[in-house]
């Protein structure tokens, strides 16, 4: 029974040599003895066989060893990017800032002056408003002289509870000073009464 080779995949190819090693070690004690190929292969010897196949075993595993480290390097990468791409972003501005009218060197930095936008043609014009038209028909937004022009229309009807306090009693007076005896027309004071 044949495997045809390219409908495996790359582990299974090198558990396949791992097998074939174990068994020319096995079977073919003499590393120096010379194996003949059938077909257009050069005749190799035992020791040369268990190497050609090692390779494939040692690239698989190299190769399998290099992905988890890339998985890990590829996670370490994403995990820094936001923080880093804003402190890029930050320190264009800054550069921008600082050489805005110096066009060379900008350049040092890889930055060319902003692009300044041309004149635009009357279609252009027109497209744009008919866009921008269709952008506040779509969301509903009015402009300061439609916003005006909306009243509200309430119907209501007022209803008025008188606030239920209790009564409550008028606030006692304050008994009325006794008024003292009127002095006699002669200036001296009466002499009190005796009974």
């Amino acid at each position: 029974m044949t495997t045809t080779t390219t409908t495996q995949g790359k582990g299974t190819r090198a558990t396949r040599a791992g097998k074939l090693i174990a068994g020319a070690k096995k079977h073919f004690t003499n590393g120096t003895q010379v194996l003949t190929f059938a077909g257009s292969l050069a005749n190799v010897t035992v020791n040369q066989a268990i190497d050609e196949l090692q390779e494939l075993v040692d690239n698989r595993a190299a190769t399998v060893a290099a992905r988890a480290t890339a998985k890990d390097k590829v996670t370490s990468e994403e995990a820094a990017m936001p923080d880093l791409v804003a402190f890029m972003n930050a320190f264009e501005a800054l550069i921008r800032i600082m050489f805005a009218n110096d066009t060379t060197s900008l350049a040092d930095f890889g930055l060319g002056p902003h692009k300044q936008p041309g004149p635009r043609t009357s279609a252009e014009k027109a497209e744009a408003a008919a866009k921008a038209k269709a952008t506040r028909d779509a969301r509903g937004t009015k402009g300061p002289k439609a916003k005006k022009a909306i009243h509200g229309n309430v119907t209501a009807t007022l209803v008025v509870t008188p606030a239920t306090t209790p009564a409550t009693p008028p606030a006692p007076t304050a008994p009325a000073p006794a008024e003292a005896p009127a002095p006699s027309p002669g200036g001296a004071a009466a002499a009190p009464q005796k009974a």
